[in-house]
């Protein structure tokens, strides 16, 4: 790793390092709210981009040139591997990604093909080379990839659930077949990981979108050791971020991921996140909903949570979430001076 790296504020932050502002990037910082991606999208469906080195290049580089954020995050998608298990995604206008066809039981797991990394993912690890070649020397790229249980629910449930039936049925039903997924799944992503390392990537985030569906105790039977098998066999050294969404009353748990960094939502409050989780950086946690908010609202709200937290080393200023479409770039782009603004009290 180059000097410039090592020693840039993402990077710093992740060590909890102190540092007089905290550094920013958001999640979904490359979507659907910036004129230039939505004009691509027109003419490029979704998957195309995906797996297209120069577009995945051109939209990761454009949006961390144009924020000015302090970290880029390569543009791909969490459900591509499934691919690499012979399952087929697909993206309908409107109706989110649909995986087919859906696991049911165990046989079902059986029929699974094993992957081939590079033949079935290369074009992923071919755009982070060219990425990282494409950004300042000094700015890291994040890589990333579904988490285990996040990963198995989209395998299983066929796309978008909001009772997670299939994936539960499974899990209650067949805990064999359920830790066998996971444990085809823990190894596929974990050389998926390591495969963006080598490619160029400086950290990697384990995104769990959907954990939140579980109870304490389901998750600390059915992912919570999943999730540990995948973040220690990350190289060492490399920053894990695992990120959740409606984890408050898993965060104890969390903390025993073996992550660096834990990524919480809007709806907790973050110090009480961090001391829950007991260890580590934290990344979080505006709600994304605040950057409609008229400029002077958005601001007080970004200045409130820096004044609680910005000098407590170790956070990485973040969305709650991802950014949503339509949303004003021009709040995002204050939003991020206003985090490079502020300075820690001496």
């Amino acid at each position: 790793m180059t000097s410039a790296l090592d020693q840039s504020p993402f990077l710093r932050a992740c060590r909890r390092d102190p540092l007089a502002s905290p550094p920013i990037w958001l999640m979904r910082q490359a979507g659907r709210y910036l004129k230039e991606y939505r004009e691509l999208r027109e003419r490029v469906p979704f998957l195309e981009m995906c797996k297209d080195p120069d577009l995945v290049t051109e939209v990761t580089e454009h949006a961390a040139r144009r924020l000015g954020v302090d970290a880029a995050i390569i543009f791909s998608d969490l459900l591509l591997p499934v691919e690499a298990f012979g399952q087929v995604l697909t993206y309908e206008a409107g109706d989110g990604p649909a995986v087919s066809p859906p696991i049911r039981e165990a046989a079902d797991i059986d029929r699974l093909r094993e992957p081939d990394l590079e033949a079935d993912l290369g074009y992923v690890f071919e755009g982070i080379r060219r990425t990282r070649r494409a950004l300042p020397a000094g700015l890291p790229l994040i890589g990333f990839a579904g988490a285990p249980f996040t990963l198995a629910s989209y395998m299983i449930e066929g796309g978008g659930s909001a009772s997670y039936r299939h994936t539960k049925t499974l899990l209650y039903s067949d805990p064999g077949a359920w830790n066998a997924l996971m444990g085809r799944i823990v190894r596929l992503i974990g050389g998926y990981l390591n495969a963006q390392i080598a490619a160029g990537a400086q950290a990697v985030q384990i995104f769990d979108s959907w954990v939140g569906c579980l109870s304490p105790d389901d998750y600390r039977e059915f992912a919570l050791p999943h999730v540990q098998s995948l973040v220690a066999a990350v190289r060492p050294g490399v920053p894990v971020i695992y990120f959740g969404t409606q984890t408050g009353s898993l965060l104890s748990q969390i903390g025993a991921t073996g992550a660096g960094v834990v990524g919480v939502d809007w709806r907790v409050d973050l110090l009480e996140a961090w001391d829950a989780i007991g260890k580590g950086a934290i990344m979080g946690n505006l709600d994304p909903t605040a950057l409609f908010a008229p400029r002077g609202e958005l601001v007080r709200r970004a200045r409130a949570l820096l004044d609680r937290a910005g000098s407590r080393p170790g956070w990485i200023f973040n969305l709650g979430h991802g950014i949503l479409p339509h949303t004003p770039v021009d709040n995002v782009l204050a939003l991020v001076e206003t985090v490079h603004a502020w300075q820690a009290p001496r």
